[in-house]
């Protein structure tokens, strides 16, 4: 019979095996992402089934600073839940509904990226054509009002559209970027789910 401090050594080294254990799991994956049941990766407030329920903002939360902490490659997405709650069908089912929402969720923001630039170019197009409008009517050098007081329309109104089109291009679409981004990785990324 083991005494009783040979009994907790191996206790501890128990532990320690488990915890090496869990240590190795999250290095397998780049996104290891810790849930006690499904639940945790859906909204509380959505009583619809995993097909059709809305994601959690904490997990898309933390699953988007996991990508930005792992910007490389093509990343997984690997969920650890207790060996006891595990269900194969259900697995399926969240894998395609995450999928689903991250595919629609790009397909958005890519559409708004294009709008954003299409708007852009639009107004540098336009602005610049004001200034040649503005530059025409002071090189014809008429003494006629109107034509004087449509320069001076022109001419800053140009600027402002110019510099208007580059600040969406500059900083609008900068900001949607990285949600573009997002989705992109998350549409390519592998999702596990494995046991703890």
């Amino acid at each position: 019979m083991r005494s009783e401090k040979e009994a907790e050594g191996v206790l501890w080294g128990k532990l320690a095996r488990k915890e090496d254990d869990q240590k190795n799991l999250l290095r397998m994956s780049e996104i290891s992402l810790w849930i006690d049941h499904y639940d945790d990766i859906f909204s509380d407030f959505d009583p619809r089934p995993f097909a059709v329920r809305a994601l959690s903002d904490d997990f898309l939360l933390e699953a988007r600073k996991a990508t930005v902490a792992h910007p490389d490659g093509r990343p997984e997405l690997k969920f650890l839940i207790p060996m006891d709650k595990r269900d194969i069908t259900l697995e399926n089912i969240i894998k395609r509904r995450l999928k689903d929402h991250f595919n629609r969720h790009y397909i958005l923001e890519r559409k708004e990226s294009r709008k954003i630039l299409t708007r852009a170019s639009i107004m540098i197009f336009l602005g610049v054509m004001m200034m040649v409008g503005a530059a025409t009517l002071s090189f014809w050098k008429d003494n006629i009002f109107m034509w004087h007081v449509l320069r001076i329309i022109l001419e800053p109104g140009g600027w402002f559209t110019v510099w208007t089109g580059f600040d969406q291009i500059f900083y609008e679409f900068r900001e949607n970027s990285p949600d573009l981004e997002f989705y992109k990785k998350m549409i390519e990324a592998e999702i596990t789910f494995d046991s703890y």
